[in-house]
């Protein structure tokens, strides 16, 4: 407010008519919320002291409490001087009413009295010693410090000019004020409130502020975005008052009070089932259950969500491209959690619980997949239950929280913190939750139609930035990303703020230096518009008008071609350095492990890894971008000795996710025409796996050269006479289950099947058909060795199939249904129709396929 207004609101008050209403305490608004000047947008101090005091006249909800059940209140023998003035009690205002309503909050007074408040106001500096002092003037002589002070009030607005006592007593015993949650003051003395008002950010306890104010000199008050139910009749009727209460319940009653707690008796509780690794299904009852699945992850269903007992599946799903959807700046937390069957209705909310990594500043929300589009889900976070740890060193695991009616696919992802806003015709604010200094200020009229704004900020860090461009004067600001549902262009030009970046100051700034960057998400391209908007800065903040919402990010930097340093920046950001690793378990030589890893956390999984493998070094460090595929590929004399959905040609498929292990292990054998020792390699290229290579190089080289990470050595030690596996002292013979038609099961498939089989090995060999004496001499005989029991388990029961008839491979694909091993039932379903297709390629190429087409269906 201009200080002409000032002056005619000083003479209005000489002549104004002085009311008094009191209503609830007052409610602490967000720093957006204040009067602004529509020029620079910084808070109005003069519009924001005024609404300040008449929040203060109106919100005083313990008073009113008080006077409603004992009748108006005197202070020291005298009637409350608006009450004598009007000759009779206040008007009355439902406290309900008016909650929330004003816009005065206790930063906004500190951070204005911070720069106003006298040094005599510092207890520091202040007698606090002396008990007995003089408060006249501005009080009366004959008025002492208890008569207006007890234990937690002060009342200072039965005298005239009566606040500016406030600040003496402040100086003086400031010990006595700390404490107090009651305060009125009075405002005839504009200079004695003002110095009021710079003790508020020091009363820490203070619940209640009442301020008799002057209404009639008021000119604008500013409570949108309250819970305003009702304006009170004495605010209409004042002639020169604009009010600004938009977006406000207005003529909508009031919410009703919480109903007391009730006597009824607790609540049942919810029985609990703990799963094993092996334990895949379960059953649920009307009754519901909580549920904890192995690996950290809980479900719990509440009593009524079923009607009837019915039986539910899980199954975690191996992190591939299918399973998992990112958007740009998403990081995988989780593994796919699969929920069956799917569809399952419940009558209530289940809340489904996934574990997940550790995610820094950033958002963790949950994802559904139906079967047709993910969709993002409302998400609590919490730690998982104490009697359910999935951690060795006993902590019970993150868990990312969703309520949901029916069951489906789900993931944890991390993204940068995401706010948004409805916007209407109305306009709106719009302040980040991760930095408030960034915010969007939407005026009216800027969209014909109701819109979702979403405002995501992606913190970068300057160090990193210098180093990748080069330049250690480079400074950047937080990635600005805009979006709006629907697309469409706004109607007037969008105020942004946004902090300059770090180091630079108003006052130090170059604008030559200084450059605003939009960038185009589809085509990942980086713009310099700095001459195509108005831009302007103050001591802390930039300032910019924008009319469509994109990606924006200011730079400053004294390099040219600003444009392309920032699109390789921006690509070199997003990828992590990595390292990747080949071992071979020390018992067994053929047995290979491949890792990929951020670079971080490569030393601890060596050192973890020592006892069971050994191998080379890792690798040099490359750069992957979060979800980027990759494979790995066997080459000089190695080749992957199974048929796996993930191999092709001796390449191994792999996704990169910085969160998740990134690991798989696989057997090897020398390459065909190989004799005696082999020393290849293993190479590791960027992309999909390369088709319709020329013979010559993929024998040298499983991957184009510019698509080439990195190559590590690998060993593989001749086979004995007899060309059988080895693994330590047992010995493994060739073995097909299955016929030509409809494919293999070879001893190599049976060795990438029994790593994925752990404790429920048993269980897996009681479906097959094996007794419990053969599983106990088979437990006896390789009790220090998990691997050789499975291994001897599962070609224990092939040798007994070779006279078993057709069907063998179905057999072996029911018992892993049965053991509540789906997944490993599905690998085997792909292993085996690879072998069809390879038969039925075989067929066309011998020209045979319409002899057997009707017998290469059919089922074992």
């Amino acid at each position: 407010m201009e200080s002409s207004d000032e002056e005619e609101v000083a003479s209005d008050e000489d002549d104004a008519h002085q009311a008094t209403v009191k209503a609830e305490e007052i409610g602490l608004t967000p720093p957006s919320k204040l009067s602004r000047t529509p020029e620079s947008g910084a808070p109005d101090c003069s519009n924001n002291i005024l609404a300040g005091r008449l929040c203060g006249g109106l919100l005083h909800q313990d008073l009113v409490k008080s006077e409603r059940e004992t009748g108006p209140k005197r202070s020291n023998g005298m009637m409350d001087e608006g009450q004598a003035r009007f000759g009779g009690p206040a008007p009355s205002v439902s406290p309900s009413s008016l909650m929330d309503t004003c816009g005065l909050s206790m930063s906004s007074l500190s951070s204005f009295s911070s720069n106003h408040l006298h040094p005599s106001l510092s207890p520091s500096s202040s007698p606090s010693s002396s008990s007995v002092f003089s408060l006249t003037p501005p009080l009366p002589p004959s008025v002492e410090l208890p008569a207006v002070l007890t234990d937690t009030r002060l009342t200072l607005d039965v005298y005239q000019g009566g606040a500016a006592a406030l600040p003496l007593i402040w100086g003086s015993v400031p010990d006595q004020l700390i404490g107090i949650k009651y305060l009125r003051l009075g405002s005839e003395d504009e200079a004695g409130l003002d110095g009021a008002l710079e003790v508020l950010p020091h009363l820490t306890e203070l619940r209640s502020l009442a301020i008799r104010a002057s209404l009639l000199s008021l000119r604008e008050l500013v409570i949108y975005s309250n819970n305003l139910h009702l304006i009170p009749h004495c605010l209409d009727s004042l002639p020169l008052l604009k009010i600004d209460a938009r977006d406000n319940p207005l003529g909508q009653p009031p919410p009703p009070p919480p109903l007391p707690p009730t006597s009824e008796k607790a609540e049942t509780k919810i029985p609990e089932l703990h799963l094993g690794f092996s334990q895949h299904s379960f059953c649920v009852s009307s009754a519901g259950c909580h549920v904890f699945l192995p690996g950290g992850a809980e479900l719990l269903f509440p009593p009524g969500c079923l009607l009837t007992t019915t039986r539910l599946e899980w199954a975690e799903k191996r992190p591939e491209r299918k399973w998992v959807w990112l958007e740009e700046h998403d990081i995988l937390l989780s593994r796919s959690l699969e929920l069956r069957p799917h569809g399952t209705s419940f009558l209530k909310p289940v809340d489904v619980c996934v574990p997940y990594h550790r995610a820094k500043r950033r958002e963790v929300v949950v994802r559904r997949f139906d079967g047709q589009s993910w969709s993002t889900l409302p998400t609590t976070l919490r730690r998982g239950s104490e009697g359910h740890s999935s951690h060795p060193s006993g902590r019970p695991a993150r868990l990312a929280c969703c309520a949901v009616n029916q069951f489906s696919w789900f993931m944890v992802v991390s993204r940068p913190v995401k706010d948004s806003c409805c916007l209407t015709p109305a306009g709106a604010l719009l302040v980040s939750s991760s930095d408030p200094g960034i915010k969007l200020h939407f005026p009216p009229h800027s969209t014909s139609q109701t819109c979702n704004i979403t405002l995501q900020v992606l913190h970068v860090s300057v160090s990193e930035v210098q180093t990748l461009c080069g330049d250690t004067q480079t400074s950047v600001s937080p990635l600005l990303c805009l979006s709006q549902t629907p697309t469409t262009d706004f109607l007037q030009r969008i105020k942004v703020q946004i902090p300059l970046p770090s180091g630079i100051t108003g006052h130090t700034v170059d604008m030559s230096c200084l450059h605003l960057l939009h960038g185009d998400p589809a085509a990942q391209t980086w713009t310099d518009i700095t001459s195509q908007v108005s831009l302007y800065v103050t001591h802390l903040y930039a300032i910019f008008y924008i009319t469509h919402f994109s990606w924006y990010w200011l730079w400053y930097t004294t390099k040219t071609c600003v444009s392309g340093v920032v699109r390789k920046v921006y690509h070199k950001l997003k990828q992590f350095k990595v390292q990747f690793l080949v071992l071979q378990r020390k018992t067994d030589r053929s047995q290979v492990m491949l890792q990929c890893l951020p670079s971080n956390k490569v030393d601890d999984r060596v050192k973890s890894l020592l006892e069971k493998y050994d191998g080379p070094l890792p690798s040099d460090l490359c750069d992957l971008l979060e979800g980027e595929q990759f494979f790995a590929g066997f080459e000089r004399g190695l080749d992957i000795s199974t048929e796996r959905p993930d191999c092709v040609g001796g390449r191994l498929c792999f996704v990169f996710y910085s969160s998740l292990k990134n690991v798989k292990e696989v057997y090897i054998c020398p390459a065909q025409g190989h004799q005696g020792p082999v020393r290849g390699q293993v190479s590791f290229y960027r992309g999909e796996i390369p088709e319709n290579l020329p013979e010559e190089v993929a024998i040298k080289r499983k991957g184009h050269n510019d698509q080439w990470l990195a190559t590590l050595p690998l060993k593989l030690p001749a086979l004995n006479s007899e060309n059988t596996f080895v693994m330590g002292d047992l010995q493994l013979p060739p073995l097909n289950l299955g016929d030509p038609e409809s494919g293999y099961l070879t001893e190599s498939n049976l060795l990438s099947i029994s790593l994925q089989i752990g404790q429920d090995w048993r269980v897996i060999g009681i479906n097959l058909g094996l007794s419990y004496q053969e599983l106990d001499r088979i437990q006896y005989k390789h009790r220090d060795n998990l691997g050789a029991l499975v291994l001897e388990m599962l070609f224990h029961w092939a040798r007994g199939q070779r006279n078993a008839g057709p069907g063998t491979v179905t057999r072996l694909v029911t018992a892993m249904i049965d053991s509540d091993r789906r997944d490993l039932a599905e690998e085997i379903e792909d292993i085996v129709s690879i072998g069809r297709r390879k038969y039925s390629e075989s067929l066309r190429r011998v020209g045979l396929e319409g002899e057997s087409s009707s017998s290469v269906g059919t089922p074992l």
